[in-house]
C-alpha cells in the first residue's frame, strides 16, 4: 500500500459526470471568486471539467461573468457574441491571431461560449466574457484611438502622443523591451499620460489603456530579468478582476480560467521564495481567503497541444507519466481514474495535503524529452488550492485554426504559462 493511499480513498471522489461537483458547489457558498486553472494551455479534460463547473456556477449560483488568462479586444469580441451580436461565438474565437492561438480558439471553448450565448437569451443581467492578460499593446491602443475619434475627439492628443512614440518600434515588442534597456528608450511617459487622461472613461476603453501601460512596464521589466515581468503581468491580471467586479456592482462574481502557475497561490510554492505572486495569492489578500475558492487541475499522462518553440508550429505532444514521487505519480497510484479532492479545512488535512510534492506544469512551449530538466513546481498542495480535479490519462484539446502561427511576441521565461 502507498504511503498517501488511505488517505487519498478518504478524500477522493469519482468525477464521473457534472452532478459529482455538487460537494464542490457545496464547498463555493458564497464566495465571490472563484478560480480555476489547469495543468496546461492545450488538454481536452481541462477544459471540458472547467466549462461544466463553470455552467453551473453561472446558471446555479448567479456568477456575473468569466474572466480568462487572454487578451482584452479578442475576449471582448468573444463577449459581444455571447450577449448575443450578429457575429457568433465561434467566428470570435477564430478571430484570435496572437500565438498560441489554440489557447481560447478551439473546440472545447466555443462549445462553452455557445452555451453562454444561448443562456443569456432574453435575461437583462448578461454573463460576460473577458480578458485578463497584457499582451495586446498595440492592438489595444489601436482601440483606444478608434473610440476617443468617434467619442472624445478633444482628448485625442495624449493617445496620439503614445502611439507615435511606440509606433517607431514596428509593433515588436522585443524591439521595444531592448531599446529600453541599451537605448534608454522608452514611451512610459506618453503611456502614462494617457492612462491618466482616460481613467474612469468607458470600460473598454479604460480598460485597452490599462492594457497599454501594462503590456509597456511589462516589456521594460522583461529585460531587467528576475520576478519583475511576472508580477507586472499577474498584477495586472489581478488589478482587472477587482476592475470587472466593480463594473458589474454589487454582489457580483467571477470565475477565472487561468493555468495552474497563475491560480495557485503563490505561498505555497517556490514562486514566493523568487519573489513572485500570482492571481491566486493576490485574490486571497484582495478579498479575503474565505471569499477565494482556488481549483487546480493534474493529470498523469496522456497527450497535449503545444509548440516545441516560442512562435512553432502547434503539435499534438505526448505527456510522459508523471516523474516518480510527484503528485502525478501518487495520485497515478492511490486516486480513482478521474477524481475530485474538496480538501478539509485547514488543521485538519492528512500528509499530502500538506507535504511538499513535485507538481507538473506544461506552457505553450514544451518538449517532453526534456521535462526531467524542469516542469515540475514543489508545492503544498492543501494551501496552493481549495480542491483539485484530476485526470489519469488526457488527451489533447481540438484547436479551430492549427496552421495559423504569429511570432510577433518576445520569448521570455514564465510566460510560456
Amino acid at each position: 500500500m502507498h504511503r498517501y493511499g488511505d488517505e487519498v480513498a478518504a478524500i477522493a471522489r469519482p468525477l464521473d459526470d457534472e452532478g459529482d461537483l455538487d460537494v464542490l458547489l457545496d464547498r463555493v457558498g458564497d464566495a465571490r471568486v472563484v478560480m480555476i486553472g489547469e495543468a496546461s494551455h492545450g488538454t481536452h479534460e481541462f477544459y471540458t471539467w472547467r466549462a461544466a463547473l463553470t455552467r453551473r456556477l453561472i446558471a446555479e449560483r448567479g456568477f456575473s461573468f468569466v474572466a480568462v488568462e487572454g487578451d482584452w479586444p479578442d475576449c471582448e469580441r468573444v463577449d459581444a457574441a455571447v450577449r448575443g451580436s450578429a457575429a457568433p461565438p465561434r467566428e470570435a474565437l477564430l478571430g484570435y491571431e496572437r500565438w498560441p492561438t489554440w489557447m481560447w480558439a478551439n473546440e472545447e471553448v466555443a462549445d462553452f461560449a455557445g452555451w453562454l450565448r444561448s443562456h443569456n437569451e432574453g435575461r437583462t443581467a448578461k454573463a460576460g466574457f473577458h480578458g485578463l492578460d497584457v499582451y495586446s499593446m498595440w492592438e489595444s491602443l489601436r482601440q483606444v484611438l478608434v473610440w476617443l475619434r468617434e467619442h472624445d475627439p478633444d482628448r485625442v492628443e495624449p493617445a496620439l502622443r503614445a502611439y507615435h512614440c511606440l509606433a517607431a518600434y514596428s509593433e515588436d515588442p522585443q524591439s521595444y523591451a531592448w531599446a529600453t534597456k541599451f537605448l534608454r528608450a522608452s514611451c512610459a511617459d506618453e503611456v502614462v499620460r494617457m492612462l491618466v487622461d482616460l481613467r474612469g472613461s468607458d470600460l473598454a476603453v479604460w480598460q485597452n489603456a490599462e492594457v497599454v501601460a501594462g503590456a509597456e512596464h511589462y516589456y521594460r521589466a522583461m529585460v531587467a530579468g528576475g520576478a519583475t515581468s511576472w508580477n507586472v503581468r499577474d498584477r495586472h491580471m489581478d488589478a482587472t478582476l477587482a476592475r470587472l467586479l466593480d463594473h458589474y456592482g454589487d454582489g457580483s462574481r467571477a470565475v477565472v480560467w487561468a493555468h495552474n502557475t497563475h491560480v495557485g497561490d503563490a505561498n505555497a510554492t517556490d514562486q514566493a521564495a523568487l519573489g513572485e505572486v500570482t492571481i491566486g495569492s493576490l485574490a486571497r489578500e484582495r478579498f479575503g481567503r474565505e471569499r477565494v475558492v482556488l481549483v487546480g487541475m493534474g493529470s498523469h499522462r496522456g497527450s497535449v497541444i503545444a509548440g516545441r518553440g516560442w512562435g512553432a508550429p502547434m503539435q499534438e505532444l505526448p505527456v510522459p507519466p508523471g516523474r516518480p514521487g510527484s503528485l502525478e505519480d501518487v495520485l497515478h497510484v492511490t486516486a480513482p481514474a478521474r477524481a475530485l479532492f474538496v480538501f478539509p479545512p485547514l488543521g485538519d488535512r492528512p500528509d499530502l495535503l500538506v507535504d511538499e510534492v513535485a507538481h507538473r506544469a506544461i506552457g505553450v512551449v514544451y518538449r517532453p524529452e526534456q521535462e526531467h530538466l524542469g516542469n515540475y513546481v514543489p508545492t503544498v498542495l492543501g494551501d496552493r488550492y481549495d480542491a483539485f480535479l484530476w485526470f489519469d490519462e488526457t488527451r489533447a484539446l481540438r484547436p479551430l485554426h492549427p496552421l495559423h502561427i504569429d511570432t510577433h511576441e518576445l520569448e521570455t521565461f514564465p510566460t510560456g504559462v
